[in-house]
């Protein structure tokens, strides 16, 4: 059983090695699926927290859990999608057959595929928002495509929550959470250490 499980655990190491393979048709950043996963999970938190009625650690799990497939799949694209046609069922079946915890893992996916439940809307706007957040990035950094594709993620969102999330991030710059240019610290530094001259 820990054999098995120890497997396991290689193989969603996996993710940290794979791409997500939408960024050179943008011409511009990247990410593993590892890392794209991490932050849907935070977000996920923050969505499920602006919901009174969610179940908050069912989304963090479906934000965490909703990739593991790509560990065998490799992730696909919205192009590769017009050609290959991916067994998500089986690929999800065969990674998760003889864990314990199996059966939780294989619905939690099933259901954020489905999104037939509050959770799973959540988890999915927590997915794009993730996006959203790495197209608004790429604008903010001079990759003008990156803004026809926000025009498309936004139209993908499924809660109100993750509508208001949405345009806030659209009004944010990349950067405004640590380059605050309203304050002299950039030309000063901070008040308690030597001037620029040594004084």
């Amino acid at each position: 059983m820990l054999k098995r499980i120890v497997e396991f655990m290689f193989e969603v190491g996996m993710l940290k090695r794979s791409p997500r393979t939408g960024y050179p048709f943008l011409g511009s950043g990247g990410e593993s699926v590892a890392d794209h996963s991490f932050r849907a999970a935070v977000i996920g938190y923050v969505l499920a927290s602006m919901e009174p009625d969610a179940d908050r650690d069912k989304v963090i799990l479906m934000c965490l859990f909703h990739d593991f497939p790509e560990a065998r799949t490799g992730d696909h694209n919205y192009v590769n999608k017009k050609y290959v046609i991916v067994d998500e069922e089986k690929a999800v079946h065969d990674q998760v057959q003889g864990l314990p915890f199996g059966d939780e893992i294989s619905q939690l996916i099933s259901e954020f595929n489905t999104i037939g439940t509050l959770e799973a809307r959540l988890s999915k706007d927590a997915d794009q928002l993730d996006l959203i957040l790495e197209l608004k990035e790429q604008l903010d950094l001079g990759n003008s495509q990156a803004g026809e594709w926000l025009s498309f993620a936004l139209k993908r969102l499924l809660t109100e929550s993750g509508r208001r999330l949405a345009a806030e991030i659209m009004t944010t710059k990349r950067d405004a959470w640590w380059f605050d240019k309203k304050t002299d610290w950039w030309i000063n530094g901070p008040k308690n250490s030597p001037s620029i001259n040594g004084d």
